[in-house]
């Protein structure tokens, strides 16, 4: 599912770009890219820019399947947050700005950029 992840959301792409993407191979990439073109997943198609290069793009298929796994993370996790007691909530919401903080690229203006 990460492979397809990284297809549905930064696609189209290489194989190089998703063995990158990955940490992975490139043969472990292409037996992974296998599986899911056997499954409707994936296809290849030429890269308008260099016909010798093949891109790997998510079917309607693939990108139904990782789009309803997300639905129903969102789903679960909105039902989790709203058993919390408001002082989690609000915890929650302090720690959240934190890790916002901290995670934000270093050129971002806040960071001294």
């Amino acid at each position: 599912m990460s492979a397809l992840s990284v297809i549905v959301f930064g696609g189209p792409i290489t194989m190089t770009e998703l063995a990158q993407a990955e940490q992975v191979r490139l043969p472990t990439v292409s037996r992974l890219v296998g599986a899911l073109e056997a499954d409707g997943l994936v296809q290849r198609i030429p890269d308008p820019g260099d016909r010798r290069v093949q891109l790997l793009k998510a079917t309607r298929k693939g990108k139904r399947l990782l789009e309803e796994g997300r639905r129903r993370r969102v789903e679960m996790l909105s039902k989790d947050l709203r058993q919390l007691s408001a002082a989690d909530r609000t915890h929650l919401e302090r720690t959240l700005g934190i890790l916002e903080r901290i995670t934000l690229p270093r050129h971002h203006p806040r960071q001294g950029g």
